[in-house]
């Protein structure tokens, strides 16, 4: 599972737009978030993918996903 590859590669801009819509975004989160858990076995990547996949149709995490990624090219506590 590669999505968090794919995800990386595209542009800021593609990758804001895609976390600011509103379901596109809670599922494109989900995605990286676990490809990123699969490819990487990191405890803080495991605890942020359970937190998107249970509390991830707030706003508030998607718009900080967004806000990191346009300053540091990861997504909120991304490693």
């Amino acid at each position: 599972m590669n999505f968090d590859t794919w995800f990386h590669k595209q542009s800021k801009v593609i990758q804001i737009v895609l976390l600011i819509l509103p379901l596109v975004g809670w599922i494109v989160d989900l995605l990286v978030r676990w490809s990123a858990f699969i490819k990487n076995q990191s405890v803080v990547n495991l605890v942020m993918a359970l937190v998107i996949t249970l509390f991830g149709e707030f706003w508030i995490l998607t718009i900080l996903d967004a806000v990191m990624i346009a300053l540091n090219n990861k997504l909120f506590l991304e490693e």
